[in-house]
């Protein structure tokens, strides 16, 4: 079965509540067994525009990427994140070819 993963762009305006949203999102992430493979490390953008941060989570599958976000353990810490940052977030089923 094809994995599914969240791939977010963000840029953080408040470091500070930020931290508080990262904090929040491990109950959602743990109870879904998400697995971060990128958190804003270092990058280049030869093409296009993305915000600062790029984060790829991957989820055992598609539809659990999408169970997580829509959870409410999630949406408690999106409340978090959404006055803190502007986000740009695809959920994506990977594939298994």
């Amino acid at each position: 079965m094809a994995k599914g993963y969240w791939v977010a762009n963000v840029d953080v305006r408040d470091l500070e509540q930020y931290k508080k949203y990262v904090a929040a999102n491990a109950a959602a992430f743990n109870k879904y067994g998400a697995r971060f493979l990128v958190r804003a490390g270092r990058h280049e953008v030869p093409e296009g525009r993305m915000n600062a941060r790029i984060v790829v989570i991957e989820f055992p599958d598609y539809e659990t990427a999408l169970a997580c976000y829509n959870s409410a353990e999630y949406r408690e810490a999106m409340a978090l994140r959404l006055p803190a940052a502007d986000s740009n977030l695809a959920i994506v089923e990977g594939w298994d070819g």
